[in-house]
């Protein structure tokens, strides 16, 4: 048995959502020092947004792919550990299609697709302060053992 409270156990889906999603924010260095913001969380969804900045870009003075891929990577990490399941991602790819300049604000938007068992499949679009679709990611997750706010075993 647990010696920490149940915290999960008296809240509603969403509120579960919002809280996972707070104590994953807290232990995120990565996002955090990226600037991410955390928009919306709620069961299989998560909403970020983040703004380009001049150390961002690369040779081409255009948004490295690779800050365009961890923006998606961790609004699909917060949609689905949403649950309260650890989860990780066990396969993703991405796909660019237009470039983004300093300056922008970039929003990445987590849609659960589906979950079976203990496998589940996001999509996630990035698009820029437009509404342009800057790129578009997909994520497969795996849970695995644990649970990012104590429960009661």
């Amino acid at each position: 048995m647990s010696t920490q409270p149940d915290r999960s156990a008296a809240l509603s889906p969403d509120e579960l959502a919002r809280a996972t999603a707070e104590a994953m924010y807290a232990a995120d260095a990565c996002s955090r020092a990226l600037g991410l913001e955390l928009l919306e969380v709620r069961p299989g969804y998560a909403r970020l947004r983040m703004a380009v900045r001049a150390d961002f870009l690369n040779g081409h003075q255009i948004c490295h792919g690779g800050l365009i891929f961890t923006l998606a990577d961790s609004t699909f990490a917060f949609a689905c550990n949403s649950y309260n399941i650890n989860t990780v991602a066990s396969g993703c790819s991405i796909e660019f299609l237009r470039p983004v300049p300093g300056g922008d604000v970039l929003t990445a938007e987590a849609v659960e697709q589906t979950l079976s068992g203990r496998t589940g499949i996001y999509d996630i679009r990035v698009t820029n302060r437009a509404g342009e679709t800057v790129a578009m990611f997909r994520g497969k997750s795996a849970q695995i053992k644990g649970n990012l706010i104590p429960t009661e075993s």
